[in-house]
């Protein structure tokens, strides 16, 4: 039954992606199924084998860690704001990141970062048979977030065919930053962070290969990444911080607003219709959380979740989440936790749009153009990973 919902749900994504590929003809079926193989392996291998387990539980308690060593500042900078025993979710989850920001600052000052982003790179090309520069970014981008990825091949992106410049913009609403992991982490469990990071990579060049296909003459697969201009450690330190905090601040303020706004929507739904706004776009999701393998009795909430992620923000659907898990099954919480750990919502296209028309113009509108395709694609690359997970519990 598992592996009827896994081909059913995979062939539905698959259809979809297919009425709005470029071109047909060029899709690579076999890269495809290569991929496929090694999200399942991988899924596997993480879910079901001792030592999958074993990584994915180290990886959780040593972010679990890193969050204990940024509480250290928060509570002498803040401590005493929040009344005992409640939970604040700007200390929690959001602060930290401040940390977070400083940490990966400084692997990329010593050059850990980019050693390892660019051989991981080399390597999933090898796997996909994408281009290294497509494989790169799909990596950085897992690591970096967007749109600081952008500015590491900013020489190259008013260069980017249209294809090209389709498949690193669905890279980069698809993964999130490892600045970002920590505070999912505070909302849903470790392992499903960490399965999803992994598998959204995959699912990504999946989706770019069948809605986006094309081939690349060897002189067009170059990869050249950007340097930093050289700064003091300590200028590079504070830097990193002023920009984990201006994320926090970003964060918040979209977490205040959409939030409001998503409360506001079902009061006016409750009111007219005594139904809930979240109600309502839950039906319409439904059968796409039952395909992915969450049960029927759950699929209406499930959608719901689903939705609110796609038409606010992951951080707002987890927060939302949260509220309900206690009624759903293990299943049901794998594979939505999977499905939101991603960026593919409406404000993410217009981040990933205006930042590359900060660097060129034209570039810019082409992006704009085909911005509703690549919130699809990034959709399609989520609903994948959330399946994969489903036929493994």
């Amino acid at each position: 039954m598992k592996f009827v919902f896994l081909l059913t749900g995979i062939l539905l994504v698959f259809m979809i992606a297919f009425l709005f590929s470029n071109n047909r003809k060029e899709i690579k079926y076999k890269r495809i199924l290569i991929m496929l193989a090694v999200q399942i392996i991988l899924v596997y291998f993480m879910m079901n084998t001792s030592i999958g387990l074993n990584v994915i539980t180290s990886i959780g308690k040593f972010f679990e860690k890193l969050l204990e060593i940024a509480d250290a500042g928060i509570q002498f900078v803040l401590g005493g704001l929040v009344n005992e025993g409640e939970m604040s979710f700007i200390f929690v989850a959001l602060l930290p990141l401040v940390f977070l920001s400083v940490l990966i600052g400084i692997l990329n000052y010593v050059k850990v970062l980019p050693f390892i982003i660019r051989y991981l790179g080399l390597a999933l090309s090898k796997i996909t048979g994408m281009g290294r520069l497509e494989s790169y970014f799909a990596v950085s981008t897992a690591v970096l977030g967007q749109p600081e990825v952008f500015l590491t091949v900013i020489k190259q992106i008013p260069l980017l065919s249209p294809r090209r410049l389709y498949t690193i913009c669905t890279s980069a609403m698809s993964a999130v930053s490892m600045a970002m992991v920590g505070a999912y982490m505070t909302m849903i469990e470790p392992k499903f962070v960490v399965t999803a990071v992994v598998l959204n990579i995959f699912s990504a060049l999946i989706i770019a290969n069948i809605i986006n296909p094309y081939d690349l003459e060897e002189n067009e697969d170059l990869i050249k990444v950007e340097e930093d201009e050289r700064v003091p450690f300590f200028q590079m330190i504070g830097d990193s911080i002023m920009d984990g905090f201006k994320l926090v601040v970003t964060v918040a303020a979209m977490l205040l607003g959409f939030i409001a706004l998503m409360e506001m929507i079902n009061v006016i739904f409750l009111s007219a219709f005594d139904i809930s706004f979240q109600t309502v776009i839950g039906y319409v999701f439904a059968p796409i959380a039952f395909l992915m393998g969450v049960p029927w009795g759950e699929a209406v909430q499930a959608g719901g979740i689903m939705a609110t992620k796609l038409v606010t923000n992951e951080f707002v659907a987890m927060l939302s989440f949260g509220e309900i898990t206690s009624t759903l099954s293990d299943k049901t919480i794998a594979i939505v936790s999977v499905y939101l750990v991603s960026f593919a919502n409406f404000g993410t296209v217009g981040i990933v749009a205006g930042s590359i028309k900060s660097i060129s113009e034209k570039q810019g509108q082409h992006v704009s153009k085909f911005a509703l395709k690549l919130l699809l694609g990034a959709t399609l690359a989520s609903v994948i990973s959330g399946t994969i997970m489903g036929i493994m519990m």
